[in-house]
């Protein structure tokens, strides 16, 4: 079970992101917020950045 720990950290920091705030519908007034619209697509930008990092570390 040690190798879902890093799907564990990566759901928790999602449900951070999601936990700022989410879009309700109807209400298209509000202005456009990055952490409340678009916390699912930082969080996997920040994954797989970390994993490009470690994967050429592992490389060298």
């Amino acid at each position: 079970m040690r190798a879902l720990e890093p799907l564990r950290r990566a759901l928790r920091v999602v449900d951070w992101f999601e936990a700022r705030g989410v879009y309700v519908p109807g209400e298209d007034n509000h202005p456009v917020s990055p952490w409340r619209d678009f916390g699912w697509l930082i969080a996997s930008w920040l994954i797989t950045v970390g994993l490009f990092v470690v994967f050429f570390a592992m490389a060298a």
